[in-house]
């Protein structure tokens, strides 16, 4: 039997083809019509593998999620949970600093995603565990989500023109070396990381030296203690 021309479509072919899409030229860029032109069928032969363009956006989303290093939250791993949000932390932003487009539909939150539900359930977990209330073990979740996820939504240093004229001194006399900022985007934002993420772990440490993890007192109701 001949064997076909192209590869047969499945559902990891058309995800990584929709993520080097997306990659290459943003959300926007990303249409059933284009993927299946990309992949070379017909868009009807899309909805074999996914109901809607938004499942297909779900699924590159997870894809890069997979790429979080979660073993620092394993109990069996040895590092203590500041060092294990640190490393977890420089990991997480390294996987959305190679695919910036998606940021964005992972910024909304895992929902049903097996992935993000695996990087959400391992944080939660490893910080309960830690000592740290449920609660608690939940806000630092989603802090450490909203700071990681913002850094990698946009560059400062990309904010700025590389035009000196673009910032005169009568104006504006604390940029005068702003125009600079572009040619070291990536010491710049990295160095930003680095400080936020260095401050953010110290005040939690700060917390957790606080918090009172006695157990609660028991409520002795027997005659003799209401004597």
């Amino acid at each position: 039997m001949a064997r076909p021309r192209k590869p047969l479509l499945s559902r990891d072919r058309i995800v990584e083809t929709a993520g080097a899409l997306v990659d290459a030229e943003g959300l926007g860029a990303l249409s059933t019509r284009r993927l299946a032109a990309e992949l070379g069928v017909s868009g009807p032969s899309l909805y074999n593998h996914f109901r809607t363009k938004d499942e297909i956006l779900d699924a590159v989303a997870d894809a890069v999620s997979e790429k979080i290093d979660l073993s620092m939250f394993t109990e069996d791993d040895g590092r203590d949970w500041l060092s294990a949000l640190h490393d977890w932390a420089v990991s997480y932003r390294a996987a959305l600093a190679d695919h910036p487009h998606i940021v964005p539909v992972l910024a909304q939150g895992p929902g049903r995603r097996p992935a993000g539900l695996r990087v959400a359930d391992a944080v939660f977990g490893a910080m309960v565990r830690a000592g740290w209330p449920p609660a608690q073990a939940t806000s630092i979740g989603a802090l450490m989500r909203y700071f990681i996820t913002g850094s990698a939504l946009g560059s400062f240093a990309r904010g700025f023109v590389d035009d000196e004229s673009a910032y005169d001194p009568a104006d504006y006399p604390h940029l005068g070396q702003a125009h600079l900022l572009a040619e070291h985007r990536q010491k710049v934002d990295e160095g930003a990381f680095d400080t936020g993420l260095r401050a953010l772990l110290d005040g939690l440490r700060l917390q957790y030296e606080s918090l009172d993890r006695r157990p609660p007192a028991r409520h002795d109701t027997s005659a003799a203690a209401e004597a």
